[in-house]
């Protein structure tokens, strides 16, 4: 019988590998990112690492590993195709001013190739790619010469900065990259010309597996300023992509991450796969729902939550072409639960919750379908449907454009399926012009007024518990440099004496000048001491903590990655500008600092 590793022991030999070369294993952060903004969520697996890759220094020191879960949904429409999925792990390791490009390239290829500590995979079938230079950086000839040692020279191409050359956005640190492909297919393709790689990657028949960023430089507006005092190494390793090549299969529907979720649609479905791109597309919305539910995601139509509402209704409507009856796609959560028993169990604990969540959304979906038939009705009536029109359903009712189209095609009316993508490209332009203001108040902007917020956020936190009780939790945050916004757990709206409560107290803690400290010590103490947060899979052995007052003037303890001011005596005048819903069981306050 062939020895076939599954997808646990993959995952395992990856931070048994680093673990060895002194490398911290730290859990995987929520999906949703704490107090960054940039993004609705962790897309990579050195987001929620942004603040220790811009110098400030890690608890758990200057080598770092983990599996990291991600949300991308950029390229939503690929999904169904051998490698695009909407969750994933990213496995990672990091070096935070360590080493540097030598040992990078020389481990990656080593867990890659080695059979007794590694995966085993074959040399021959992997192809690299390094950064070509351009007018902000030389060609990276020390990674070409390294790679040499390990790849024939044939076999490693010099790319452009579109592919190889990493960056957060116009400012902060950035640097070259270089990616490791693997051959999936049956015959083997040999030795390639450059053209002959890229076409290959094109047909998805060589798969990226790994990729080493080298952070040596520092950008400012949009241009590379000079090189950085502290150079880091952030690897990323996507697990799916890496199973498929382990597992000897073309595509990752067919590795043990995705079976059982496949051979259940195909028992939902009478037995048999009717749709394979259809069926593809179900296993992974339902996956990535399941994970966002599990993180603390609610459906609604906003940020988040209207990301899931999307996957959902997307699931929904490729169920009814598999004819997957109404309420079954919930029985995919035990199946999700299974093949994640022991790495994320919080699955399995939400499993009811999870499962109601998802047949509720699905039934309001329904029921939102009927009125957009109604809609559609009255076009088809008309005798067209205009792009604009095609897009109303979609934006407004939820309507797939692919179920106006069959319906449309079915009355002989045909649609401007050009310019309704043309519609929703403006859609998404607009969508992505507020992303990128939204950007201005990440982690990447340590500005002072943002560092402010930051620390206001911590006596927010504080004064709400002691005002409305115990019962408070962080839910989120969004800080820019003009304003923060705090989302905590509370079921009623919150009074006008509630509220001024809370105000008063905040500025009577910024009166009072209070000493902001910060120390890293073990979990079990932070416990024992009463620091706020979420404790399990999110943190390490150990933490960073903030504490602001001292002695008996202490006000709070809270579990943070930083950046604070040293004193509340510098933040200004606290006010409050709106208390309102954010979702159910959730309230939102805006406040600003004068």
């Amino acid at each position: 019988m062939v020895y076939i590793m599954e997808s646990h022991e993959i995952r395992n030999r990856f931070l048994t590998f680093f673990k060895k070369r002194e490398h911290a294993i730290i859990p995987s952060a929520p999906l949703v990112p704490e107090n960054d903004p940039s993004v609705l969520f962790n897309t990579a697996g050195m987001q929620p690492l942004v603040p220790y890759l811009m110098g400030a220094p890690h608890p758990q020191g200057k080598r770092l590993a983990n599996s990291q879960k991600c949300v991308r949904t950029q390229d939503i429409e690929e999904v169904g195709d051998k490698t695009h999925d909407t969750f994933f792990e990213m496995l990672g390791n990091w070096s935070l001013g360590d080493y540097f490009k030598e040992d990078a390239i020389k481990w990656s290829f080593e867990f890659l190739t080695s059979k007794e500590e590694g995966l085993g995979l074959d040399p021959q079938r992997l192809y690299v790619t390094v950064f070509e230079g351009d007018e902000n950086a030389p060609r990276d000839l020390e990674a070409f010469e390294i790679w040499k040692k390990y790849i024939p020279e044939h076999r490693i191409y010099f790319m452009s900065a579109k592919s190889n050359w990493w960056s957060p956005g116009d400012n902060g640190p950035c640097g070259p990259d270089t990616e490791m492909f693997y051959d999936v297919t049956e015959r083997g393709l040999g030795d390639m010309s450059k053209e002959e790689y890229m076409a290959a990657d094109d047909r998805q028949e060589v798969v990226e597996i790994w990729n080493d960023v080298f952070m040596e430089y520092e950008k400012k507006d949009g241009k590379v300023i000079g090189k950085l005092s502290k150079k880091n190494v952030d690897t990323g390793s996507g697990l799916e992509r890496v199973v498929m090549a382990v597992q000897k299969k073309d595509n990752v529907f067919d590795t043990d991450l995705f079976v059982p979720l496949m051979n259940k649609i195909r028992e939902l479905s009478g037995g048999e796969i009717r749709d394979v791109r259809a069926s593809r597309i179900v296993a992974d919305h339902i996956r990535t729902s399941v994970f966002m539910i599990a993180d603390g995601v609610h459906p609604s139509n906003t940020e988040q939550g209207y990301i899931l509402r999307r996957l959902l209704r997307r699931a929904v409507r490729y169920a009814d072409v598999l004819h997957i009856e109404h309420s079954q796609l919930s029985e995919l959560v035990p199946v999700i639960a299974g093949i994640y028993r022991g790495v994320y169990d919080n699955i399995k604990e939400k499993e009811n919750f999870i499962v109601k969540e998802i047949w509720e959304e699905e039934d309001k979906f329904r029921k939102t379908i009927e009125k957009g038939f109604r809609e559609l009705k009255r076009l088809l009536e008309k005798g067209s449907i205009s792009a604009h029109e095609a897009f109303h359903l979609f934006s407004t009712h939820g309507f797939p454009v692919e179920l106006t189209e069959e319906i449309a095609r079915e009355n002989n009316i045909t649609i401007d399926t050009n310019g309704f993508y043309e519609e929703m490209k403006k859609h998404q332009d607009l969508s992505r012009e507020g992303s990128e203001q939204k950007f201005k108040g990440g982690l990447a902007d340590t500005s002072e007024m943002s560092i402010k917020y930051h620390t206001a956020t911590h006596l927010l936190h504080e004064a709400l518990r002691r005002v409305l009780g115990e019962h408070v939790a962080q839910k989120g945050s969004n800080i820019t440099v003009e304003r923060l916004r705090f989302d905590f757990t509370h079921t009623d709206k919150m009074t006008d004496d509630e509220k001024k409560k809370v105000e008063d107290l905040v500025n009577q803690k910024i009166a009072e000048r209070l000493p902001v400290l910060q120390e890293d010590i073990s979990i079990d103490e932070a416990r024992s001491r009463g620091a706020i947060g979420l404790f399990g899979e999110k943190y390490g052995d150990i933490v960073r903590v903030y504490q602001i007052g001292e002695g008996d003037n202490k006000f709070s303890l809270e579990m943070c990655g930083g950046p604070h001011v040293e004193n509340t005596g510098t933040l200004g005048h606290f006010k409050i500008l709106k208390e309102e819903a954010s979702s159910a069981g959730v309230r939102r306050i805006k406040a600003v600092l004068e």
